[in-house]
């Protein structure tokens, strides 16, 4: 080709090859077409990218193109919107997991979550498959993983699963196109649920190549590549949907009150004012436009300024999100009563907000334990409470709360947020010692405090580093601690807080009905002689404590731990103790017979040591057995001894409870 300033002239050619080129400067002759075709040129060029604002966004660094499948994932990406309402939609969870830390026992527990029973559409366990067979042994999958940095989760949902037979065949294509598009061998698991309204396929990923090197997944090719090549997938399956089919659907989203595909379109038309016309050239789409601004401004959530001009709501996204899943929450509370044969009124149900400012601590028993968040294993419980209402409690991560059984009587508090004391203390050993934390200068700074003291100190820093990197470990091993510690550590106390938003204290792992003859201190023991007794409604669960309340009096002065004067019911003193003593000495009797040794009684005031064996769970409460050489004690148990099974513990029983020890301190620091 001749440079760009020849000009080829073309005359009296006697063949197809037979042209004479003069080279030479452009003329002024018609340069204005020319000008004007070459800014044409410019401005479509300039449209197809996206013009100057988009150019400049693109080239601001997210990191969302770092990693395997970044351009694919951007070209997939790029569907006009009457392809997408014509495609299948395919919904695609994702989560990226890290293994390190506590991460491998979360890896296996989310292992046997996938695998568990009830998931089959006959409802029967669920059973692991991968590329080249129906069978895999999860529990091999994840040895090979030991060591892995991170792993990949994925939940498919196609929106016409219904119509699939079997979800294999869909899944094993879907990773085959993916490993095409990351151009590596893919090491996968897949398991198949259809205990929803939706069959989905849970997907678990290795975060290796096949070179054996971390497996980095663009943010692009997951967020939107993955689903496009799912969505092409059914689309050649079962088709692509009918223009009745689309229109039948934004039909039904009219009236939603949830984020819908409508509500996006309305959001991306919005300019910098929120303001959104309701006139499109479509008819049908100009009805269901001005279907849905009718809807939201009957929810508040628009406003109408002239003929076809309407302002959305600020937070209309984020609005209609929690409508949604406040509708969904509502669905999950009536599938659990439908389950036992119960229908409560709406105003029998509540949703338990913690971070509410008036939330106060709620008490009832557990009716159902539930996943509202398959992915992220964020859990719920459905507990009646003594108000005589149903609470739905979002209480976070699974692997945070220990399991209740159905039954079980507890108490959810909200998790208080804010700074403590030990990050007071960081930042003032810190601002003494120019910004930087360890052991000895916390020595220096406080000489009453122990070594073991001022380690808690720096297992609390640690703590704040893993999960929000709001501390900085040296290689000296000491920290740097900056001028804003204290906000970093507020922000990592509400960061927790998301994981686990309440506390939840086991009043009785036992139901109700075992309580009223029971030979223990019990929960309804405690409730009679508290002189601050929470009222009990007379309605629901609140209705059932009263009567065992009635019937668990009885039953103390049949034993004589109360009698009746006045009117009234007098409680012996002492006899919540005396309940747990007769408890404890045949608790003890019997784990005597099971391990060889000789049951000994501890008594307040002395000191316990041993090794910590494990917790045993009585009517009265948890007790912690500590063994020693030829003989075994039950003392009150605490959360903190769960780091310490197997280890030699000590402490000194005070009351009701015990002050342990633990550490290379002097004393160390005392956990009551």
């Amino acid at each position: 080709m001749l440079a760009a300033r020849s000009i080829i002239s073309v005359s009296d050619m006697s063949s197809d090859d037979d042209f004479e080129p003069r080279l030479g400067r452009m003329r002024a002759k018609g340069s204005k077409k020319r000008k004007k075709f070459l800014h044409r040129v410019l401005a479509a060029a300039n449209l197809a990218r996206g013009g100057a604002a988009l150019r400049a966004r693109h080239s601001r660094f997210d990191g969302s193109r770092i990693g395997r499948g970044s351009g694919v994932g951007r070209v997939l990406g790029s569907r006009d919107r009457y392809a997408a309402l014509r495609a299948r939609r395919v919904i695609i969870k994702s989560r990226i997991v890290k293994l390190a830390g506590k991460g491998f026992a979360a890896a296996r527990a989310h292992m046997r979550y996938v695998e568990r029973d009830g998931t089959t559409r006959d409802g029967g366990r669920g059973q692991l498959y991968g590329a080249d067979t129906d069978k895999v042994d999860g529990k091999a999958f994840l040895e090979k993983a030991e060591g892995d940095r991170h792993q990949f989760r994925f939940i498919v949902s196609a929106e016409d699963g219904a119509e699939y037979d079997d979800l294999k065949p869909l899944t094993r294509r879907l990773m085959a196109r993916m490993e095409e598009d990351l151009g590596t061998k893919l090491d996968w698991v897949a398991v198949d649920h259809f205990n929803t309204g939706h069959p989905h396929t849970h997907i678990i990923l290795r975060g290796k190549d096949e070179r054996g090197k971390d497996l980095i997944i663009a943010r692009e090719y997951i967020t939107q590549g993955m689903r496009e090549r799912a969505a092409e997938l059914v689309d050649l399956d079962l088709g692509p949907r009918t223009t009745d089919a689309i229109q039948e659907r934004l039909r039904g989203e009219v009236e939603q009150e949830r984020l819908t595909s409508i509500d996006r379109a309305l959001l991306r038309d919005a300019d910098a004012g929120q303001l959104v016309s309701s006139a499109v050239r479509d008819a049908f789409d100009q009805t269901v436009r001005m279907g849905r601004l009718r809807k939201l401004e009957r929810l508040g959530l628009a406003n109408q300024f002239g003929a076809s001009t309407w302002r959305l709501a600020p937070d209309l996204a984020d609005t209609l999100k929690r409508l949604g899943e406040r509708g969904d929450i509502i669905r999950t509370m009536q599938r659990a009563f439908t389950a036992r044969g119960q229908a409560p009124a709406l105003a029998d149900q509540a949703i338990y907000d913690p971070a509410a400012h008036e939330a106060r601590p709620l008490v009832g028993r557990v009716i159902e334990r539930g996943l509202s968040d398959e992915l992220n294993d964020r859990h719920y419980l459905l507990v009646e409470a003594t108000d005589g209402r149903t609470h739905y409690v979002e209480i976070g991560k699974g692997e945070n709360v220990e399991a209740q059984a159905n039954g079980a009587i507890v108490r959810i508090e909200p998790v208080a947020i804010g700074v403590r004391e030990v990050d007071r203390t960081v930042a003032a050993v810190a601002a003494a010692n120019g910004g930087r934390y360890d052991v000895d200068a916390h020595l220096r700074h406080d000489p009453s405090a122990t070594e073991a003291f001022a380690e808690t100190h720096i297992r609390r820093l640690e703590a704040m580093r893993r999960l929000t990197g709001g501390a900085t470990r040296e290689a000296d091993g000491t920290w740097t601690v900056a001028p804003d510690h204290l906000d970093r550590a507020a922000a990592y106390e509400a960061a927790r807080a998301k994981d686990r938003p309440v506390a939840i204290g086991t009043l009785s792992p036992q139901p109700l009905e075992k309580l009223v003859d029971s030979d223990a201190a019990t929960w309804l023991d405690r409730e009679l002689v508290a002189e601050n007794a929470e009222p009990l409604r007379d309605a629901g669960f609140g209705h059932a404590a009263r009567e065992a309340q009635s019937r668990r009096r009885q039953w103390l002065i049949a034993q004589g731990f109360a009698e009746e004067s006045g009117g009234g019911v007098v409680y012996r003193p002492g006899m919540l103790a005396d309940l747990q003593r007769r408890e404890l000495v045949r608790v003890g009797a019997q784990l005597s017979r099971e391990l060889g040794l000789q049951f000994a009684e501890s008594t307040t005031g002395a000191a316990v040591s041993g090794i910590y064996r494990r917790p045993v769970d009585t009517i009265s409460g948890r007790l912690a057995l500590i063994e020693r050489s030829r003989e075994f004690t039950l003392v009150p148990w605490r959360p903190v001894l769960d780091r310490h099974v197997g280890k030699t513990v000590a402490g000194i029983i005070r009351g009701n409870g015990i002050s342990w020890s633990f550490g290379r301190g002097r004393s160390g620091p005392s956990i009551s």
